[in-house]
């Protein structure tokens, strides 16, 4: 009777923590803003903010930490397998599972990151297996896997996708000719829609969603397209052209106003489009060239985009939203990913550095900076800020940085 008492009182606390702690997700809610107050203005000089913990052990990978009832998620690659790890906010390992195959073949290791949502944990292996976790115990409640299930096609690269959750719809992108883009029940796994959209390849691009338009829609990019699929009943919308040729297209696209800034690499560069007639249709508003991010993402503040592209020559751009006119052009760091708060940038550049950079268009402000010298491999994984805390994962490593 104790035993049956204790475990309804552990998980009346874990269902408190779910209503009270609030989930943090792929690039917070995929527009790289994070809603934190009270950061510092500035850290020490070259040994940047103090060090809180590390975990080691993490094995390869790219994903970036989520955060789900106060725990934190991140997924890695040991020996061809792929594992779930579960941490406390002291850094503590709390639970660790295997899901199956990991990607091995180029660029070793975990991609899209961990999304936590309704007592429930949704991981897409490099292989497509889509997994879905309880939250608490990290039973699997159900798996599905793109090429048997859905005859998606596998990417060069493995599938890189951070999946959407929209009500009881999760929004995945198998990328096959049939079922290429899907909504499946979150709670079952059971298929609720599928959208051949344009029939392309994935292309290692997470979908968000438009909730402002007459038409409530998914927007997401494809091998070859820009696509917008009603979220209702999975019509296809619209369509853009927007290749490279490799048809890769890492970034997820950044809304605001009823703009879609759509950012790519290999020669495509960015695109801007209009949403029009509610929704149903786009126009273009500009392009650049000279924006071509190839993981690193862009993100808008107020009324100006802010990101790195020029790639290879480490250039850091501020453009104006609605025109794409070229407020500054900077080469103090190499080319990385870029997440907010506040008036602040955080980039984590390609070659370790974590730079403190003033949002604003008139130029490159670094306030502080430090080099990232634990962990292995690329430093590819996207920081995170939750409760004050920065936390920067770099392959085999997840750091915890104090930036309140």
């Amino acid at each position: 009777m104790i035993m049956k008492q204790t475990a309804f009182i552990s998980l009346f606390i874990f269902a408190i923590h779910l209503l009270s702690a609030q989930d943090v997700e792929w690039r917070y809610d995929r527009t790289g803003i994070y809603k934190e107050t009270g950061l510092l203005e500035a850290w020490k000089p070259d040994t940047g903010p103090e060090l809180l913990w590390r975990f080691d052990g993490l094995g390869e990978g790219f994903s970036s930490v989520t955060v789900g009832a106060g725990k934190l998620y991140v997924t890695g690659l040991t020996d061809g397998k792929g594992y779930l790890y579960v941490l406390d906010a002291n850094g503590r390992l709390l639970n660790k599972k295997e899901y199956g195959d990991e990607w091995d073949v180029s660029h070793n290791g975990t991609r899209g990151s961990v999304i936590p949502n309704d007592g429930k944990l949704y991981v897409v292996s490099g292989h497509g297996k889509v997994v879905c976790f309880d939250q608490l115990t990290l039973n699997v409640l159900w798996e599905k896997n793109y090429t048997r299930d859905y005859g998606g096609q596998i990417p060069k690269y493995g599938v890189n996708e951070s999946p959407l959750i929209v009500g009881e719809k999760l929004i995945l992108t198998p990328g096959g000719t049939q079922h290429n883009v899907i909504a499946v029940n979150k709670n079952t796994g059971e298929l609720i829609w599928s959208s051949m959209a344009k029939g392309d390849i994935s292309s290692y691009c997470c979908p968000i969603y438009v909730a402002d338009q007459t038409i409530l829609q998914i927007v997401t990019i494809t091998g070859h397209h820009i696509v917008g699929i009603d979220i209702t009943d999975g019509k296809l919308l619209w369509s853009f052209p927007f290749t490279n040729r490799f048809f890769e297209h890492p970034n997820t696209p950044i809304y605001g106003n009823g703009m879609l800034l759509c950012t790519s690499s290999y020669g495509v560069g960015s695109v801007m489009l209009r949403l029009t007639d509610g929704g149903k249709n786009v126009e273009q508003a500009w392009s650049a060239i000279s924006l071509d991010s190839r993981t690193g993402h862009f993100l808008k503040i107020g009324n100006y985009a802010y990101g790195s592209g020029d790639y290879g020559k480490g250039s850091w751009y501020c453009v104006d939203w609605k025109t794409g006119k070229q407020l500054y052009k900077d080469r103090t760091i190499a080319t990385g990913a870029i997440i907010a708060a506040g008036d602040m940038l955080y980039c984590y550049s390609e070659k370790g550095d974590m730079a403190l950079v003033r949002a604003t268009p008139e130029k490159f402000d670094i306030v502080s900076r430090f080099t990232v010298t634990h962990g292995t491999g690329a430093h590819w994984a996207h920081p995170v800020i939750h409760k004050g805390v920065l936390y920067v994962r770099h392959g085999d490593t997840l750091m915890a940085y104090r930036i309140k």
